[in-house]
């Protein structure tokens, strides 16, 4: 692979600074300057801009990259993980996103306290900064290879380069200023991916040679993967589409319910397509290179263009990068700020502005730490996407089974999902039962033994610590 770059690296660098410097300037321009632009852009964006941005936060670089690798070697049914997406996006639309966006909050966890209450609210708010916290880790490793190589640096140097120009992003532009920039980030990834599907269909003359040459699971439905896992991923995504932090507060940033309902579908169509393409990608590269390592299926493809149009893909997979980082960045800073510091200090909307770009900082550099000193705690990777299916199931049913809305019992149960999931993953997922089953079901039984066999408390009312915050 090195091949790539021997006469290409300093258009790659100068395209990929170039790039950078100008998406600066862009948020820069574009910043936020209320408290309100910051977390919800004053409630103004575009459906088709907020469907974008959520499309965004669940097809990655991870997401692009890993795609293809997979179906190197498992077929067209690696697709699953970004159709899985499109699914959970369509699911959503029908039946949360007017729920959510009509409660007038911005983060889960607010939302989900109007049902349950404050001991629920502020579990929720944990578990939730603790899952994305782990998620922004994998960001940062993920992006800082593929950085590292683009511009020969040490990979501490190109975790550094991460943080510092995604912290600015989300730091000045806010939910605003990211939301309008993500749309180019996005379109420099969707144009990468359509360059590179373009290069590996002239390559191999298309679909046809590859089914006449591959077996044939790699054109079937569920490939080598199997139902289960195809189960399993589509049920995760949409559990974690339900729950993310940063959905609820992309679509509170619609001026209504109805246009937050389009802009999950927008998501879903979005997404549909990008399953397709990266399949193919990665099925390409094994017809192509069958005995080449899986990781370049797709970046494989890169040393067969022209020196630009490799520049443009590689500044591509960059912009993913940060357009990960951000979302879940301001997702994070969101939690933080409205659960916790401004019920407790009650600040002036000019100091909680103020306030909520130190910890944005903050929160940047954390993932740095745990990288550096901690970094077994990519393990928990996925146990992260279990704990914010535990979230979902907890708010459907406090949504749609208000039988079950008891304080003590939703804060019961995601505590209960939260200690039993973990345990099931550090046994490594006995009797072949995946630990995101685990965090589906114990919220259940744990809710309907505390409806059953203990009395009834009062419903949760409203108090000032989880009022609306008005910014």
């Amino acid at each position: 692979m090195q091949a790539i770059w021997n006469g290409e690296s300093t258009l790659i660098v100068a395209m990929i600074v170039a790039y950078i410097a100008f998406t600066s300037w862009l948020t820069f321009r574009l910043r936020s300057k209320t408290s309100d632009q910051f977390m919800t852009a004053a409630r103004a964006m575009p459906a088709v801009v907020v469907g974008v941005l959520m499309m965004s936060e669940f097809v990655g670089a991870k997401s692009t990259v890993g795609t293809a690798q997979e179906a190197f070697q498992s077929g067209m049914a690696a697709g699953w993980a970004v159709l899985g997406a499109s699914i959970g996006f369509l699911l959503f639309g029908l039946l949360m996103v007017k729920k959510l966006y009509n409660s007038g909050e911005y983060t889960i966890s607010a939302a989900i306290a109007q049902k349950f209450g404050k001991s629920t609210m502020l579990t929720v708010s944990v578990i939730m900064i603790y899952a994305l916290l782990l998620v922004n880790v994998g960001n940062y490793v993920s992006g800082a290879a593929a950085i590292a190589t683009a511009l020969h640096v040490s990979l501490p140097v190109a975790m550094c380069i991460i943080a510092v120009v995604s912290t600015f992003y989300y730091v000045f532009g806010g939910m605003k200023g990211v939301a309008w920039v993500t749309i180019l980030h996005s379109a420099f990834k969707i144009v990468g991916i359509c360059i590179i599907f373009a290069v590996a269909m002239s390559l191999t003359g298309g679909i046809a040679p590859m089914q006449a040459k591959l077996p044939a699971f790699y054109f079937s439905w569920d490939g080598k993967i199997g139902f289960a896992t195809i189960f399993a991923w589509t049920f995760g995504t949409v559990g974690a589409i339900f729950s993310t932090q940063f959905i609820v507060q992309a679509i509170s940033s619609t001026p209504s319910a109805n246009d937050a309902r389009k802009a999950t579908f927008y998501a879903a169509a979005f997404c549909l397509p990008l399953g397709f393409l990266l399949a193919l990608i990665g099925i390409a590269a094994k017809y192509l290179y069958p005995d080449m390592n899986s990781l370049y299926a797709l970046p494989v493809f890169l040393e067969k263009m022209p020196p630009l149009a490799s520049a443009f893909v590689t500044t591509s997979l960059v912009a993913s990068i940060f357009v990960s980082v951000c979302t879940v960045a301001l997702a994070i800073a969101s939690l933080v700020v409205r659960d916790f510091y401004v019920p407790y200090f009650q600040p002036s909307p000019e100091r909680e502005l103020k306030m909520t770009r130190v910890f944005s900082i903050i929160i940047g550099i954390v993932p740095l730490v745990f990288v550096f000193f901690i970094p077994e705690i990519l393990k928990l990777s996925f146990f992260t996407r279990a704990l914010r299916l535990s979230i979902t199931i907890v708010a459907m049913m406090g949504f749609y089974l208000p039988l079950f809305s008891t304080n003590r019992g939703a804060t019961a149960g995601l505590i209960g999902a939260a200690l039993s999931t973990t345990v099931w993953y550090l046994l490594g997922n006995p009797f072949g039962i995946d630990n995101m089953y685990i965090a589906a079901v114990t919220p259940l039984i744990v809710m309907a033994i505390e409806r059953v066999a203990l009395p009834r408390t009062p419903a949760a009312q409203p108090d000032a610590f989880i009022q609306r915050t008005q910014t």
